[in-house]
């Protein structure tokens, strides 16, 4: 029977344990871990460590959508990417309010982590953890990474934030104190050094379970990512109250962050050292691992060659993948399944934009509108993945495709896609924007039309981030490229079966086309070199369907511009109206299934309905970048419970303090 490695190896024994010893489980500052069982009778072993750790995984790293479904797979939605008939409140000033309770500012898993490192520590130091001392120092590494990538996610959301590193006592002084926020890139650099300590006691391959747990390697990526991530942050938003000592930085109005002074010396020397650490955690990932040989096919039956950079997304066990750094293994005999293959199979109501399809580029390097491309147009589905970049070409499906062809009854033909996408069905059988999804979709029909069997792996970290990560970080540092990061490149385009003279691609770029699609061709509302462009849009392709662009967006301040933006899918309004006839309905209220052809021969998948709020496009506000506090956590924190202005913590910027409020000036 194959284990769940990913979830727990020592599943059934150890849930007992975590029902009678969850820590930090409420989200506020005002916990003291509590046990029956007391850390005097447990963690005494290495099997200890290991089952706890292993239990954080699912807490830590966000593998499906609270149901078992797609998880960070669909988290590029709501983006210039890809999206269906709704989207995110984010896009709508006003709309997107300051919460009275929850949100972001949560410290469960924080403080589990805390108390697991406080413990262990402690008895390690005591020579009371049995064991192997390489393996006992793994799984410390394995609680430090977690910790930074859990501290990751808030300095994402929430920029500044408190860190503790220590058990608190049930006092409300002490936790007042530790609500204090520290300065965004004070956080980063908490995390960094965490993820120093996190490879500094990892094992490269670890003790059990294979890619199934944190190795070193993940600790060196994540690192890349923070470093870059808040390199270009401050770069891009500075200037704004979004950094410190920036305009109306509310940090400012607290004693404890008055006068604050950068450890590099200014901002710009942040930058600067952020993109350093970058570079070369990037570099250690990116020198040992290479990238999966995509053989350039489309596979449609058992018999034709197979794809390992397609299989790379759909395999059940990607333990002979060296390109995947941590993966998550899902097992029917366990019942842990996910959805994906079934939501996909269908469409559910999911596709991508065409904005985004059309800045594939063609695989003689050249975008589309170059002259001499060689496009041939998207009269049809099918055309528009003529001679592209081959990402484009195995990741989307198109009509003539087949489905699936494993798991099928016997006489059974196998289902191809249809001549044209079904935009105009209900439910899970709707192809969205018509340009339907296809990356870590399986070829086992079991998996795709039975609710309940896909167990499908899921890439959590790979190597080819590591590439993209020192490429533009590089770029942003030295304002060119050296020769690693040309080697990188190279090879990212060689495996998309893109001409890998980028430079081609560089000089036939016209910034002014690519505004029209790619919210990346900007910061601050400007556009950008279109060097760090194209470095950008590769990262756009590569890292297709794996919940990155988000962040992306918003540490290039990538938003700013949007003002109206009207997503748009393929052209319903052209040859494909023969093909749909009477299947195209609009001029109505809820009968509608597809927009009307005077807004343009694009479906406009927002604009189907009138009464979508979204109709009239995407719009952003610089609130927007970050999220506000919920009104609770000022009043908890204050000293008397009850005067939030009081409280230690502060707003983000353009957020109020009033529960069920937009952004100021909304």
């Amino acid at each position: 029977m194959k284990t769940n490695k990913f979830i727990d190896i020592k599943r059934a024994t150890f849930l007992c344990f975590l029902t009678i010893m969850v820590i930090g489980c409420n989200k506020h500052l005002d916990i003291t871990p509590q046990a029956e069982v007391s850390p005097e009778n447990y963690f005494n072993d290495e099997s200890h460590l290991s089952a706890y750790t292993i239990a954080r995984y699912q807490d830590v790293f966000r593998t499906t959508d609270g149901t078992g479904g797609a998880g960070l797979y669909l988290d590029d939605a709501a983006t210039d990417n890809m999206t269906n008939r709704g989207s995110n409140n984010r896009f709508l000033p006003g709309q997107w309010r300051v919460g009275a309770t929850g949100g972001g500012w949560s410290f469960g898993t924080i403080f589990q982590l805390n108390y697991f490192l406080q413990t262990v520590s402690a008895k390690v130091e005591a020579g009371s953890v049995f064991g192997n001392a390489n393996n006992i120092n793994h799984y410390i590494g394995e609680a430090y990474l977690m910790r930074a990538f859990v501290y990751f996610g808030r300095l994402m959301e929430m920029g500044d934030f408190p860190i503790i590193t220590e058990i608190l006592p049930d006092q409300q002084a002490a936790l007042v104190e530790a609500s204090k926020r520290k300065p965004r890139n004070e956080v980063a650099r908490f995390i960094l050094n965490d993820l120093d300590k996190a490879a500094e006691l990892l094992l490269t391959v670890p003790p059990a379970g294979g890619r199934t747990r944190i190795s070193k390697d993940v600790a060196y990526l994540i690192k890349s990512r923070v470093a870059l991530f808040e390199a270009t942050w401050l770069k891009y938003h500075q200037g704004t109250a979004l950094v410190p000592n920036g305009p109306n930085w509310p940090g400012a109005t607290k004693d404890y962050n008055s006068g604050y002074q950068f450890p590099a010396g200014s901002i710009e020397g942040e930058v600067d050292f952020f993109l350093g650490e970058a570079m070369s955690a990037a570099k250690v990932v990116a020198d040992a691992h290479a990238l999966s040989v995509n053989s350039k096919n489309i596979k449609q039956n058992a018999a034709d060659p197979s794809n390992p950079y397609f299989e790379m997304f759909n395999a059940e066990n990607l333990a002979g993948y060296d390109e995947v750094l941590l993966w998550r293994d899902f097992d029917l005999t366990l019942g842990v399944v996910q959805y994906w293959n079934h939501y996909m199979y269908y469409g559910n109501g999911y596709g991508y934009t065409r904005q985004f399809v059309d800045n594939f580029l063609m695989d003689n390097g050249l975008p589309i509108y170059a002259t001499g491309s060689g496009y041939q147009g998207d009269d049809f589905v099918g055309e528009v993945k003529v001679n592209r970049d081959w990402r484009l070409r195995l990741f989307m499906r198109a009509p003539g495709e087949t489905k699936a062809f494993i798991s099928l009854s016997a006489g059974t033909t196998p289902e191809v896609e249809p001549t044209v996408p079904n935009i105009d069905l209900a439910s899970r059988f709707l192809e969205g924007t018509g340009y339907s999804i296809k990356k870590g979709l399986s070829y086992d029909n079991n998996m795709q039309s039975i609710v309940g069997r896909d167990v499908t792996a899921l890439v959590c970290f790979r190597a080819a981030e590591a590439y993209l990560n020192y490429i533009e970080a590089c770029f942003e540092k030295n304002g060119g490229l050296d020769g690693s990061a040309t080697s990188y490149w190279q090879a990212i385009r060689n495996r998309a079966g893109v001409n890998p003279d980028f430079n081609i691609t560089i000089a036939a770029t016209d910034m002014s086309k690519e505004g029209s699609n790619d919210w990346g061709a900007y910061s601050h509302g400007n556009f950008i070199n279109p060097t760090l462009y194209n470095i950008r849009r590769e990262r756009r392709a590569e890292l297709m369907v794996e919940g990155l662009r988000y962040m992306d967006l918003i540490r290039w301040r990538a938003m700013d511009q949007l003002n109206g933006f009207k997503i748009e899918g393929i052209k319903v309004w052209g040859p494909m109206q023969d093909i749909y006839g009477n299947r195209l309905k609009y001029g109505g209220t809820t009968t509608n299934t597809v927009s009307d052809p005077s807004l343009g021969i694009y479906l406009r998948i927002h604009q189907i309905s009138p009464n979508n709020q979204f109709y009239d496009g995407y719009f952003f506000t610089e609130a927007h970048y970050l999220s506000p506090i919920a009104t609770e956590h000022f009043l908890i924190s204050s000293p008397d419970g009850q005067s939030m202005e009081t409280s230690p913590i502060y707003q983000n910027p353009g957020w109020p303090l009033t529960a069920g409020a937009g952004p100021i000036g909304y």
